[in-house]
Protein backbone atom coordinates (compact mmCIF):
# COMPACT_ATOMS: atom_id res chain seq x y z
CA UNK A 1 0.00 0.00 0.00
CA UNK A 2 3.00 2.33 0.17
CA UNK A 3 2.79 2.80 -3.59
CA UNK A 4 -0.64 4.41 -3.30
CA UNK A 5 0.95 7.67 -2.19
CA UNK A 6 3.19 7.72 -5.27
CA UNK A 7 0.22 7.00 -7.50
CA UNK A 8 -1.71 9.89 -5.97
CA UNK A 9 1.17 12.35 -6.26
CA UNK A 10 2.45 11.23 -9.66
CA UNK A 11 0.37 13.80 -11.62
CA UNK A 12 1.71 16.59 -9.40
CA UNK A 13 5.28 15.33 -9.84
CA UNK A 14 4.77 15.25 -13.61
CA UNK A 15 3.41 18.80 -13.58
CA UNK A 16 6.30 20.14 -11.47
CA UNK A 17 8.84 18.19 -13.52
CA UNK A 18 7.40 19.54 -16.77
CA UNK A 19 7.55 23.11 -15.52
CA UNK A 20 11.13 22.58 -14.37
CA UNK A 21 12.06 21.13 -17.77
CA UNK A 22 10.40 23.88 -19.82
CA UNK A 23 11.42 27.03 -17.93
CA UNK A 24 13.44 29.06 -18.60
CA UNK A 25 13.14 28.40 -22.31
CA UNK A 26 16.64 29.57 -23.27
CA UNK A 27 19.48 28.62 -23.30
CA UNK A 28 18.75 24.96 -23.88
CA UNK A 29 21.91 23.08 -24.78
CA UNK A 30 23.03 19.51 -24.31
CA UNK A 31 24.53 20.22 -20.88
CA UNK A 32 21.23 21.61 -19.64
CA UNK A 33 19.23 18.68 -20.98
CA UNK A 34 21.57 16.23 -19.28
CA UNK A 35 21.50 18.19 -16.01
CA UNK A 36 17.71 18.55 -16.05
CA UNK A 37 17.17 14.89 -16.92
CA UNK A 38 19.51 13.75 -14.17
CA UNK A 39 17.79 16.05 -11.66
CA UNK A 40 14.35 14.71 -12.57
CA UNK A 41 15.46 11.08 -12.37
CA UNK A 42 17.20 11.73 -9.04
CA UNK A 43 14.10 13.49 -7.68
CA UNK A 44 11.88 10.58 -8.69
CA UNK A 45 14.19 7.90 -7.29
CA UNK A 46 14.73 9.72 -4.00
CA UNK A 47 10.99 10.31 -3.79
CA UNK A 48 10.36 6.57 -4.07
CA UNK A 49 12.98 5.79 -1.42
CA UNK A 50 11.60 8.45 0.92
CA UNK A 51 8.08 7.16 0.33
CA UNK A 52 9.10 3.65 1.33
CA UNK A 53 10.96 4.98 4.35
CA UNK A 54 7.99 7.09 5.47
CA UNK A 55 5.64 4.13 5.08
CA UNK A 56 7.99 1.94 7.10
CA UNK A 57 8.11 4.52 9.89
CA UNK A 58 4.30 4.57 9.90
CA UNK A 59 4.22 0.77 10.14
CA UNK A 60 6.58 0.53 13.11
CA UNK A 61 4.75 3.25 15.09
CA UNK A 62 2.35 1.19 17.18
CA UNK A 63 0.34 4.16 18.44
CA UNK A 64 -0.32 5.62 14.97
CA UNK A 65 -3.44 4.73 13.02
CA UNK A 66 -3.32 3.00 9.64
CA UNK A 67 -3.88 6.24 7.72
CA UNK A 68 -0.61 7.67 9.04
CA UNK A 69 1.35 5.16 7.01
CA UNK A 70 0.05 6.79 3.85
CA UNK A 71 0.33 10.31 5.23
CA UNK A 72 3.99 9.85 6.18
CA UNK A 73 4.73 8.17 2.86
CA UNK A 74 3.24 11.14 0.96
CA UNK A 75 4.98 13.73 3.12
CA UNK A 76 8.37 12.09 2.80
CA UNK A 77 8.00 11.51 -0.95
CA UNK A 78 6.88 15.08 -1.60
CA UNK A 79 9.61 16.50 0.62
CA UNK A 80 12.32 14.53 -1.15
CA UNK A 81 11.02 15.50 -4.59
CA UNK A 82 10.83 19.18 -3.71
CA UNK A 83 14.25 19.16 -2.03
CA UNK A 84 15.90 17.82 -5.18
CA UNK A 85 13.96 20.22 -7.44
CA UNK A 86 14.86 23.26 -5.32
CA UNK A 87 18.52 22.22 -5.25
CA UNK A 88 18.46 21.69 -9.03
CA UNK A 89 16.90 25.12 -9.64
CA UNK A 90 19.50 26.78 -7.42
CA UNK A 91 22.44 24.88 -8.94
CA UNK A 92 21.38 24.89 -12.60
CA UNK A 93 22.34 28.48 -13.34
CA UNK A 94 25.77 28.58 -11.69
CA UNK A 95 26.83 25.11 -12.90
CA UNK A 96 25.72 25.58 -16.47
CA UNK A 97 27.13 29.10 -16.74
CA UNK A 98 30.48 27.81 -15.48
CA UNK A 99 30.37 25.07 -18.12
CA UNK A 100 29.49 27.58 -20.84
CA UNK A 101 32.27 29.91 -19.72
CA UNK A 102 34.84 27.10 -19.89
CA UNK A 103 33.63 26.09 -23.34
CA UNK A 104 33.73 29.70 -24.60
CA UNK A 105 37.24 30.28 -23.29
CA UNK A 106 38.75 27.36 -25.24
CA UNK A 107 40.79 28.50 -28.24
CA UNK A 108 39.40 27.62 -31.67
CA UNK A 109 42.38 26.10 -33.50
Amino acid sequence: MAWLSLLLFLPWFVLLGTLYWLFPRQPRGTARRVFDGAALVLAFVLSILAMLWGHHIGVVQNDAGPIWRQVLAVLYAYGAFLAVMVAAVLLRGPLLSATATKAASKPLH
